[in-house]
């Protein structure tokens, strides 16, 4: 699985965090305004990535609900 491949620390990007969890953008987003997946961090003006740990987390929560 792509979780025990993710370094310890660090932030993805959307691209990345989309082949850990296979949804598409609009999906993420969506999910993100309802809280179903985590808010990313603002790097920049225009970059948006999610903390590593926050996204090995999801893993493991959605893993639990299926």
């Amino acid at each position: 699985m792509y979780e025990n491949k993710l370094p310890e620390t660090g932030y993805l990007r959307l691209k990345e965090v989309l082949k850990i969890i296979p949804v598409s953008k609009s999906t993420w987003w969506a999910g993100i305004k309802t809280g179903r997946f985590p808010k990313g961090r603002k790097l920049s003006e225009r970059t948006t990535a999610w903390r590593v740990e926050d996204i090995r987390e999801l893993v493991l929560k959605l893993s639990v609900q299926n």
